[in-house]
């Protein structure tokens, strides 16, 4: 039977962030997190551009370090009338609204509930965690029919592949859905770390058409592309390849805890597709599974699932799980060692 592909519901307040711009009707307060800091940048820049004419920034245009404001200075500078323009624009950053001492989380409902229609007021989270509070009843409901909270998520690889092909496009160069998707798994899919590659990597490529061995040579991969390809070698019985990719992730001093979560992980998905491919599941009940937006990875699982053994994969994902207890609780222990020794034993048992 197969399983219909699953993703998650786009966020509601995103997808109305983007109708007001495109109608030029942005809303009074809009709060901003999530883990795309790109997208974040790329929207404060379209409510900037839409809000503020070029020339008046200093008056109609203030960004503030919400660590450090207080509400009534706020309050202030929400009133000031805009200069040559019809609204002003108020950007602060990291103000951990729900940690507000009660007198400023009172004015700050006061201000929110009689917000001058000529301001836009935008709280961006960056290095300060969103946290919703529903036990701060009131300043919950104050912002709940005030203010537009919208996530910014990390975008669907259909999404995803299109804007890195375009962004190659910008610096002449192609690549195609299957590299394109690669880049994703190797470095994640974070257009905020997507950037800084494709620019690296379309300045490293000679030729028209950018090829996985161009990503490979300069692109920085993510813990978790290098755990897979070492959790891969270990299924292929590839003792050799998998202490090389041990070494590599060694040598960064990558900390010994945080390789034994990430492999053990790796081989817990790679166990999941052995089970899948036992009782004849498709790659979308994978993706359900694991909550993944494309089947780019889930196939890398199952081709590594189908070089083992459901015993084997049971049996190497417990190993992983008494090597991380062991790595947390007890003192003095050989990290380094430990891992080593893991391997040797994953690798012995594939003979």
């Amino acid at each position: 039977m197969a399983y219909a592909k699953k993703t998650k519901a786009p966020d509601a307040g995103f997808q109305k962030l983007k109708e007001d711009l495109k109608a030029g009707t942005p809303a009074n307060a809009y709060l901003f997190y999530g883990e795309e800091s790109y997208l974040r940048e790329y929207y404060l820049g379209e409510l900037r551009k839409a809000l503020v004419p070029k020339g008046f920034e200093e008056f109609n245009y203030h960004v503030l370090d919400g660590k450090e404001l207080s509400m009534q200075s706020l309050s202030e500078m929400a009133e000031a009338m805009p200069m040559m323009a019809e609204r002003t624009l108020l950007v602060v950053n990291d103000c951990d609204l729900f940690k507000l001492a009660e007198e400023q989380r009172e004015k700050l409902i006061a201000l929110l509930e009689d917000l001058p229609e000529y301001c836009c007021i935008v709280f961006a989270y960056d290095t300060v965690a969103y946290k919703l509070n529903k036990t701060v009843k009131k300043l919950c409901a104050a912002l709940d029919k005030h203010v537009q909270t919208v996530e910014f998520r990390p975008s669907d690889n259909s999404d995803l592949v299109p804007w890195i092909i375009r962004h190659f496009k910008a610096l002449d160069k192609e690549i195609d859905r299957q590299s394109a998707e690669y880049l994703i798994f190797l470095c994640g899919g974070l257009m905020t770390g997507l950037l800084p590659e494709i620019e690296k990597i379309g300045a490293y490529t000679k030729g028209k058409t950018v090829t996985q061995r161009d990503i490979d040579a300069v692109a920085d991969p993510v813990l978790s592309a290098e755990v897979f390809k070492l959790s891969d070698a270990v299924a292929r019985g590839d003792y050799n390849e998998a202490a090389r990719l041990m070494g590599d992730l060694l040598k960064m001093q990558t900390d010994p805890i945080l390789i034994s979560a990430a492999l053990g992980g790796q081989l817990r998905r790679i166990y999941t597709a052995r089970m899948a491919i036992d009782n004849s599941k498709d790659r979308y009940w994978l993706m359900d599974l694991w909550q993944q937006k494309s089947d780019y990875v889930v196939k890398l699982w199952l081709n590594a699932a189908k070089r083992t053994t459901l015993a084997w994969c049971a049996d190497a994902v417990k190993q992983c799980q008494i090597l991380d207890r062991r790595l947390k609780s007890e003192r003095g222990i050989d990290g380094v060692g430990e891992l080593k020794l893991l391997l040797v034993r994953l690798g012995a048992q594939k003979k």
